[in-house]
């Protein structure tokens, strides 16, 4: 019971205005340190609940806004009001400078190799596989400074992007050729390309969530971040292809060509600054931007539906397999983690104490439907495979479909138990939050492991 009222409450506060992630965790912190002391001095636990959200009123207005947007329930109504408190300007504008900083050294990072004669056409598979180290280091380096991470942490960070580093640069990668030429990137080095940035993205997230990583509320937090600075980094994207394209018709009018500017600095430097500015604009009006992606979640869920049914539909109609060439695999698996993405978001901003209504049931169906597209990918897979032997390329798409396999599966299991009114929607979203370190792993086995397996082709 005390569990469910403190999980009330806190999913209130995350659809506060204004609220962050880290700001819910340490008001959490403090309640449940209350609710302990006053346990202990003999008080029932939903007294000492009462008790404590009333002392918390005094410490954060967020508790005075729960207990008055909620004022049909008496504990919400124990909350002292408390003055307004913003945070001072001077943080915000540090933020910002810190922020813009490192997103000029990002920028700046993927210019250092040219000084050392090295060029982004000719040198495609070393920028391919140390994207991820241009910008993730200087990401995470925003959050350890945001979240002022105890010094202990810094150094296992740190030794992650060192030995990213190192494995990403150190194996004698074959180039494929094609023709004549001999720039194309070989396949394992093609999937070290692909995975480093998942592998090092939970470093981020560990640099985001500081110790409640090993919470599962901690990592949802950045599960939710990773989707918003998705979001962000797009309408960025977007607005940055106007402007340059204004900027060429502007300047193409008065003769001057700017193309090769373009080509040099904009393309190359402006995308990885552009990351560190999407997280801190995540962070900075976060309090906007967790409305999207839920709002999204339940707008593209019913969409994806059908095209996943229609998709399943013309396969069984025709009787056509999956074409497994790389691209379409690599498409088609975003397709799946987008579907994850839409269950996991729909659920974080729904009502956990709302029975289970039609929505839902479209939920279910959308991961069913994911699941049965999912076990056509593999058979193809696995048909390929024992036609013309292992690969790369055919090895890695397998490991990771397995992998979305068992969480689309279970998944499965989850979403049609509280259906049923037989389990909690609390466990479909434990489930998905414990499982995001198993891509990471996936990952680091084929960075690491991958090149020497298959000699490095």
């Amino acid at each position: 019971m005390l569990e469910e009222q403190i999980a009330q409450w806190r999913n209130y506060l995350r659809s506060r205005q204004a609220i962050h992630a880290v700001d819910i965790a340490e008001l959490e912190d403090h309640l449940r340190e209350q609710v302990a002391a006053l346990t202990a001095a003999g008080l029932a636990p939903d007294e000492a609940f009462l008790v404590a959200v009333k002392r918390l009123g005094s410490l954060d207005t967020l508790s005075r806004e729960f207990a008055l947007e909620h004022s049909d329930r008496l504990w919400k109504q124990l909350v002292v009001p408390a003055a307004d408190t913003g945070e001072p300007q001077a943080a915000v504008r540090a933020d910002a400078l810190v922020a813009f900083g490192l997103a000029v050294a990002a920028a700046v990072a993927i210019k250092v190799p040219a000084l050392f004669g090295m060029q982004l056409d000719q040198d495609a598979g070393f920028y391919l596989r140390n994207l991820s180290l241009f910008v993730l280091p200087f990401v995470t380096g925003y959050f350890v400074w945001k979240r002022r991470l105890e010094t202990r942490t810094l150094p296992w960070l740190a030794a992650a992007f060192v030995a990213a580093g190192v494995f990403a640069n150190v194996y004698p990668f074959a180039p494929h050729v094609v023709g004549s030429s001999t720039h194309d990137p070989g396949y394992t080095e093609t999937l070290t390309a692909l995975h480093l940035p998942i592998a090092l993205w939970i470093v981020v997230g560990v640099a985001y969530a500081g110790d409640r990583w090993r919470e599962g509320a901690g990592r949802m937090d950045f599960i939710r971040f990773s989707g918003e600075l998705f979001i962000y980094y797009v309408l960025l994207a977007l607005g940055a292809g106007v402007l340059t394209g204004l900027m060429a018709m502007l300047f193409q009018s008065i003769g001057v060509d700017i193309e090769r500017f373009f080509q040099t600095w904009i393309f190359p430097c402006a995308p990885m600054g552009g990351v560190l500015i999407a997280s801190w604009l995540v962070e900075a009006k976060q309090s906007v931007i967790e409305n999207m992606a839920p709002v999204l979640a339940r707008l593209f869920t019913p969409l994806f539906a059908i095209v996943l049914l229609v998709f399943l539909g013309i396969v069984l109609a025709t009787g056509r397999g999956l074409d497994i060439e790389r691209e379409v695999l690599i498409m088609f698996d975003l397709l799946l983690v987008v579907v994850l993405g839409l269950l996991l978001y729909s659920i974080s901003a729904r009502d956990p104490r709302s029975p289970a209504g039609t929505f839902d049931l479209l939920q279910v169906v959308l991961v069913l439907s994911a699941l049965v597209a999912d076990a056509v990918a593999l058979w193809a897979i696995a048909a390929r495979i024992t036609e013309f032997g292992f690969t790369p390329n055919r090895v890695a798409a397998l490991g990771m479909n397995v992998i979305l396999l068992v969480n689309l599966t279970w998944s499965a299991v989850l979403a049609i138990r509280f259906l049923r009114g037989r389990g909690a929607l609390a466990d479909l979203e434990r489930w998905q939050t414990n499982y995001v370190p198993v891509y990471a792993v996936w990952a680091a086995i084929v960075v690491l492991g991958f090149p020497p397996l298959f000699r490095y082709i």
